[in-house]
């Protein structure tokens, strides 16, 4: 995948890019995206596929526009624009899972196919999501991963994480990022998409991975309960980063929609 930079209205936005073939737009979760992640290359292998750095996400810059759902969700539209994708297959992970559902709902009829991996959005009294933002870093594998000790070498790439050097760009990193995340994630992501799933008219699929201890599994029969015709592929051996853990069976499964 290679790192690019297109103009939108208000800021100049990273994205990365690699593949052939239909137009997929992969909108990443709040811990961000990097050149070799594992789904993106799997897709890349059937399509032509554009992953945009949500402002202030990698080197890319902050944008004091983007204050609420409606600006994520209109200036991801005008990202899309910018990059000439025609009616691509939406796909989003967590975050961007919220992110790509409400676009899909604000304009139901420039979405015919999206696909979302553990989306946020949504709230359930009984089955409240975990605080990401009270999280310590060492608390982190247990929550996102089915397999913590294999998620943590993931998160950290080998790297000694008791080294002052790696902690501090880990920690002044993660906080810029959850700075953006924050302004649709915290206290609890809920903006009012439960009342907005109706209007999705885009053939959807939504996967899950069954030992998601973030968002568990309850909010997917949620969300397939909301958006018409949805159909559910929950895959096992999975926490959360199911991106990161199964990123072949994601694929496939996003495969489903052509």
């Amino acid at each position: 995948m290679e790192l690019k930079t297109v103009q939108t209205r208000h800021v100049p936005v990273r994205y990365l890019e690699g593949g052939a073939g239909p137009d997929l737009v992969f909108l990443h979760g709040a811990g961000g995206v990097t050149a070799d992640d594992p789904l993106l290359a799997a897709l890349a292998k059937t399509h032509h596929v554009v992953a945009p750095l949500i402002p202030g996400y990698g080197d890319s810059e902050e944008c004091g526009e983007i204050r609420d759902m409606l600006d994520f969700t209109l200036h991801t539209w005008d990202v899309v624009e910018a990059l000439g994708c025609k009616d691509p297959i939406l796909v989003g992970h967590s975050m961007g899972g919220m992110i790509a559902a409400e676009m899909a709902a604000v304009q139901p009829n420039d979405v015919s196919r999206l696909a979302l991996i553990a989306p946020a959005g949504l709230w359930d009294d009984d089955h409240p999501i975990a605080d990401l933002f009270s999280t310590m870093p060492y608390e982190m594998p247990a929550l996102l991963f089915h397999d913590p000790e294999a998620g943590a070498a993931m998160m950290t790439a080998g790297r000694d994480v008791e080294d002052p050097n790696f902690l501090q760009t880990y920690l002044v990193a993660n906080a810029r990022q959850l700075g953006m995340a924050g302004r649709i994630l915290f206290p609890v992501p809920e903006r009012g998409l439960a009342g907005r799933l109706y209007r999705i008219k885009a053939k959807t699929v939504l996967i899950w991975g069954d030992s998601d201890k973030l968002i568990p599994p309850v909010y997917a029969h949620a969300f397939k309960k909301s958006v018409a015709g949805a159909e559910l592929v929950s895959i096992p051996e999975a926490g959360h980063m199911i991106t990161l853990e199964q990123p072949q069976a994601v694929a496939e499964a996003i495969g489903r929609l052509g």
